[in-house]
């Protein structure tokens, strides 16, 4: 748990720091023990103020998370962009999504809940905030993506992203499972298969993605 420099936030810039300081506490549980199992009490206790005060900012746990998110979405098209500068091959392409992804470990466990739950215990403006950051980190996810596959348009590209990271929020579950399933799947020869690493996992199944694309791409041509 963290001591906060100052016990009230008055001025405006304690105030966006406390907010920063209960963003981080979250993303840090959420990474240390998978957002399923955070509260807004384990927030509060990891920012260093009361759970009173995390309401003051944040009306619930998953307008938190949501906003993490968001966050996620911005930070994975700023290292996609970075990665896609020019024509690549499809497996390139693949193995770039992948590992992005993949140095991103609470964004794809947030993946898997953003839809499930997250946007369900926030309001309307909030959802509307989320779904038009996403809509710009896709955009440009897009925009990369038609650059290193000159063949894709930006539908296919937006179908791409959307293959992508369902794969990814599926896999990174079956890829990072609780203590009992771990070791269920070590013990058991028969689930060995199920217990796979996170990045190769993902860029076969982008790379059998991208092909597909790839083909229906050559059917209309």
């Amino acid at each position: 748990m963290t001591t906060p420099p100052f016990q009230r936030a008055r001025r405006p810039e304690h105030k966006e720091q406390r907010r920063l300081d209960i963003l981080r506490a979250a993303a840090a549980l959420g990474r240390h023990d998978g957002v399923r199992s955070v509260t807004l009490t384990d927030i509060a206790a990891g920012g260093g103020v009361h759970k009173s005060a995390v309401l003051r900012y944040f009306a619930s746990r998953e307008a938190v998370f949501l906003l993490l998110t968001a966050d996620g979405w911005q930070d994975w098209a700023d290292a996609v962009d970075e990665a896609l500068r020019g024509p690549e091959e499809p497996r390139v392409v693949a193995s770039a999504l992948a590992a992005t992804l993949g140095d991103r470990p609470l964004f794809c466990d947030l993946l898997g809940h953003a839809q499930l739950n997250l946007e369900r215990g926030v309001t309307q403006q909030q959802v509307r905030d989320f779904k038009v950051t996403t809509l710009d980190a896709v955009d440009r996810i897009a925009r990369a993506l038609t650059t290193a596959l000159p063949w894709t348009d930006r539908g296919q590209a937006v179908d791409v992203i959307a293959g992508t990271t369902a794969m990814a929020a599926q896999q990174w579950q079956t890829s990072n499972p609780p203590e009992t399933l771990a070791r269920l799947y070590a013990e058991d020869p028969l689930l060995a298969h199920v217990a796979s690493e996170f990045v190769p996992r993902l860029t076969g199944l982008v790379t059998l993605l991208l092909a597909g694309a790839s083909t229906a791409s050559q059917g209309e041509a």
